[in-house]
């Protein structure tokens, strides 16, 4: 693994801490019991995709949340620069995770073969 991998590696680490405790700092009550799964920085560090735990929404809520996020990016970012003492924050994405619902997928399909046999 490439020194530039491990850092962007810690860098997504700490991302996904710094980003669920500002969640909690946020005014809007929604945001407050969000989960982030995982966080993917790219290269360079300018952006980065976060994602979130969609398990517990509806199509519907998922877009007012997300929308939710884009408004709160900015404040997000700074909450990040401040805890994390970095010179930049990358430019935060947010979507929420098919990951775990196709995991649950194959792991019915599994249980399933398992069945006929």
């Amino acid at each position: 693994m490439k020194q530039s991998d491990i850092k962007r590696k810690r860098q997504a680490s700490l991302l996904r801490e710094l980003i669920s405790e500002a969640f909690g700092e946020l005014a809007d009550t929604r945001l407050h019991g969000l989960t982030v799964t995982d966080v993917d920085v790219k290269r360079g560090g300018y952006d980065a995709d976060v994602y979130i735990d969609k398990s517990f929404y509806t199509p519907e809520e998922q877009k007012e949340i997300l929308q939710a996020l884009k408004r709160a990016e900015p404040i997000i970012r700074s909450f990040c620069l401040e805890s994390s003492g970095w010179f930049k924050c990358p430019k935060l994405h947010f979507k929420f995770d098919e990951l775990v619902e196709q995991q649950k997928r194959i792991e019915e399909l599994f249980s399933k073969i398992k069945d006929e046999k």
